[in-house]
């Protein structure tokens, strides 16, 4: 596992951090940049994600708090963890319905981009859509499929995780939308994934995203489109590690990037 130059903050004995006022003040100015960008981008079950939620915009939430309100929706918690996990404690998580939150916060010379997932990325990207039955069940089931995976069958599972829960987007009747939220964290790939001609935007496959190279640190040159959420649950319903079997068996598509 990957060293990491943050440190995740220790709660007091009710489970409260408390963050310094530039800590409070990056959350202000990340939620505040995001909020100007997904109207019209981001799909409505993520926006109702985000009412239901109503993040602050002035402070970093504290996690019991989220806590309360993805229980009531979903029956989901937050957990906090270090700035980086092992695999097994990732999908134990997932699998007993607990999404992992680093509680830092990227430093000014990091806000457009940070390698390692902060508080906003976990919280502003991804928590909203765990308050969607759907999308919660997905999640919970990666989990426990993780769970109980090999090391080889893991890394084909990462990329089923990539290309939907961080980078995936959603046919819609307005139009093209996003749901992944590793976009829907980043300014950038929030533009270039809907407004940019370079991306390659493919109908959902699971079989070939498994078969999918990808690389975590450039704007995605490939996306990979559901036509509703419950696309994603009723994957849950198949047989997803037979579909590994076949990723492995055919082998991986040739990659869209270098890796320099």
């Amino acid at each position: 596992m990957k060293s990491s130059s943050y440190t995740a903050k220790e709660p007091d004995s009710d489970g409260i951090i408390c963050y310094s006022d530039a800590e409070n003040e990056m959350w202000s100015q990340l939620v505040e940049r995001q909020m100007m960008l997904i109207p019209g981008r981001a799909c409505q079950e993520y926006q109702d994600g985000i009412e239901r939620l109503k993040l602050p915009n002035d402070r970093i939430p504290q996690l019991p708090e989220l806590s309360k309100k993805l229980m009531a929706a979903t029956g989901w918690q937050v957990e906090r963890v270090p700035a980086l996990i092992s695999f097994d404690r990732f999908f134990s998580l997932l699998a007993d319905k607990k999404f992992p939150v680093a509680t830092f916060i990227r430093r000014p010379e990091d806000m457009n981009y940070l390698t390692e997932p902060d508080i906003f990325h976990e919280v502003f990207g991804h928590c909203p859509l765990l308050t969607n039955p759907a999308f919660a069940e997905f999640t919970h089931m990666y989990g426990n499929l993780g769970k109980n995976a090999d090391p080889q069958q893991r890394v084909y599972l990462a990329r089923l995780y990539w290309f939907t829960v961080e980078f995936g987007l959603i046919n819609t009747p307005q139009g093209l939308r996003i749901y992944g939220g590793g976009i829907l964290s980043s300014p950038k790939e929030t533009l270039w994934s809907l407004e940019s001609i370079a991306p390659r935007r493919e109908a959902f496959d699971p079989v070939l995203i498994l078969r999918t190279p990808y690389r975590i640190d450039i704007l995605q040159p490939l996306y990979y489109v559901v036509d509703r959420i419950s696309t994603l649950n009723n994957l849950a319903q198949e047989d997803i590690m037979l579909m590994v079997s076949e990723a492995r068996q055919t082998g991986l598509l040739p990659s869209l990037f270098t890796n320099d």
